[in-house]
């Protein structure tokens, strides 16, 4: 028993100056921290489009070659349908519970998304509860996705300008690339980022899928300018099933057929963004800045 109030805080001002870990039982040693980091995407059940995944994972072990890697889908439907071909993928809270239940102490999760939308937003919220709980994590770091800042617009412009535009592509052709969009007000970075890419060549745009630019008004603008050839790109990190269907499929609502109906050819780029090297280093540049801060 304590005798003094004094002794019992100080006793346990002790205790929580301890590491979180404690003492290993019975040993009198300290547990080492153990760090991992979880890649956090939508998720892709096209096979092509894994050759961006496998990049970034390359890229990713390159720059943390003793630190574990594991992978997590956010979309329950790209994890059910790759589930039923025999491909088991974690969401992001089930592969933070597997981590700390196998004695992880730290871990970064690096968010592969275009924007910090809502389920970027999902992830970090759920992400930081694993450090609150009894026996959770020591840490937790949530980096950010690629377009999260004025600056990370500007590099993106840069690199995607002089990577991932076709060399053969002449100044009165346009670009168009392909983001997702969103009801969350992120979306407001599309049409930032076409601002900012239109300083640069007037003749660059962005549209998305299911925010705004609405791809009827890329369209409009094209067919105003007298556009009469478009180079089509998506902006997401894979080529996946928005690239190969929406954008470039051969069905009547894609935004090839719809350009050709108005009098304009195209040429799809099916490449995802992180499979080019320098911008997936924009990632890589994110996750150090976030592994900085862990002990």
């Amino acid at each position: 028993m304590f005798r003094s109030t004094k002794s019992f805080v100080l006793a346990l001002s002790l205790l929580l100056l301890l590491p979180w870990t404690g003492l290993a039982a019975g040993h009198g040693k300290v547990v080492p921290d153990k760090t991992a980091i979880v890649l956090a995407t939508f998720g892709t059940s096209v096979p092509s489009a894994t050759a961006a995944f496998t990049n970034i994972e390359k890229q990713v072990k390159a720059a943390f070659p003793d630190t574990e890697v594991r992978w997590a889908y956010t979309s329950s439907i790209i994890r059910k349908k790759l589930a039923k071909q025999g491909t088991l993928i974690d969401a992001p809270e089930v592969a933070l519970a597997k981590l700390m239940d196998e004695g992880y102490t730290q871990v970064v999760v690096q968010s592969l998304h275009m924007i910090p939308g809502a389920e970027f937003h999902d992830i970090f919220v759920n992400a930081k509860l694993f450090e609150q709980m009894v026996g959770g994590f020591k840490k937790v770091m949530v980096s950010y996705p690629l377009l999260a800042s004025d600056e990370s617009m500007e590099e993106v412009i840069t690199l995607i300008i002089a990577n991932m535009i076709p060399r053969e592509r002449k100044p009165d052709e346009a670009v168009v690339l392909m983001g997702h969009g969103t009801h969350h007000p992120s979306d407001a970075i599309y049409s930032a980022l076409m601002y900012k890419f239109q300083n640069v060549d007037p003749n660059i745009y962005v549209g998305t899928v299911a925010g705004h630019p609405t791809f009827d008004e890329i369209k409009n603008k094209l067919v105003k300018k007298g556009v009469k050839k478009a180079y089509l790109i998506p902006l997401m990190s894979v080529a996946g099933d928005h690239a190969l269907n929406d954008m470039s499929g051969d069905e009547d609502d894609s935004w090839k057929s719809m350009l050709a109906k108005a009098g304009i050819d195209t040429v799809s780029v099916l490449k995802g963004v992180a499979e080019f090297d320098p911008l997936a280093q924009l990632w890589i540049a994110n996750l150090k800045k976030a592994m900085a801060h862990l002990q």
